[in-house]
């Protein structure tokens, strides 16, 4: 049985999309309890929100200034936060979203302090998923679901299930190979159309869809032709929704 050192704890929680809509009362009382939090957000209001819970609060938005890449961006995350566990505090990192869906540092950070012999665990929060589903109307379970890093969808041999809804996460991101671009170029949207035209007519109709961020904001719900995905404007928040092109079939027994 591992041996759990009795200073210095990590919990990573939730914060869910919406600012102050979806966090779990149990990701709350990390955060107003914690020694020190780090907030990893998309906006400085969230920052600021989570600042006014627990004084104690850094922001992880200045790791991605100046640097050649993300994953270097997130080495240098994971160890400013165990610095703080190290010393024998209770630290809680805030994210936005879900903290173990497209986010690093996170599981990485829990990973290593286990490791170390201090007691780390998670906190779930809403993501971005499941406000797809209730915003857009839809079930996984009604046709199944397949869903894909954009970039792991384009560089690597995925197959694809046309009978089944595609998710496409990080499509602003597409073409990044590096992990070093904060945004996608004309030439590699066109590179995903192409990938996408192997499975669907480039007629078939896509979503871009953005979760809100603020009650004051509005779920984007963008539809567009796969062809015409090229000239969409996108964003780091943004994801492709690929309905089914084809309609299951029954197997007969």
């Amino acid at each position: 049985m591992e041996q759990k050192k009795s200073q210095g704890s990590l919990v990573c929680v939730g914060l869910g999309m919406t600012l102050g809509a979806h966090i779990t009362p149990a990701s709350m009382k990390q955060i107003e309890s914690a020694d020190v939090v780090f907030i990893g957000a998309s906006t400085g209001i969230v920052e600021e929100w989570v600042k006014s819970i627990n004084l104690n609060t850094i922001s992880l938005q200045p790791y991605y200034q100046g640097r050649n890449s993300r994953k270097e961006t997130y080495a240098e995350m994971i160890e400013a936060i165990l610095q703080q566990v190290r010393l024998g505090k209770n630290v809680c990192g805030a994210f936005y979203g879900h903290p173990g869906v497209f986010a690093l540092a996170p599981r990485k950070a829990i990973k290593q302090a286990r490791e170390e012999g201090y007691t780390a665990y998670m906190e779930p929060g809403i993501s971005a998923e499941a406000c797809l589903y209730a915003d857009l109307g839809l079930d996984p379970g009604a046709t199944g679901c397949q869903q894909f890093e954009t970039n792991q969808f384009m560089f690597y041999n995925r197959q694809v299930d046309t009978a089944s809804l595609l998710i496409l996460w990080q499509v602003g991101l597409a073409g990044d190979k590096k992990s070093s671009n904060f945004s996608t170029t004309r030439e590699s949207l066109q590179e995903l159309v192409d990938k996408l035209a192997e499975y669907y007519p480039l007629t078939h109709r896509v979503i871009i869809y953005e979760a809100k961020l603020l009650a004051i904001d509005t779920v984007r719900r963008e539809g567009v032709e796969l062809r015409n995905l090229v000239d969409v404007e996108l964003n780091m928040n943004s994801t492709l929704v690929i309905p089914p092109y084809k309609r299951l079939i029954d197997i007969k027994l």
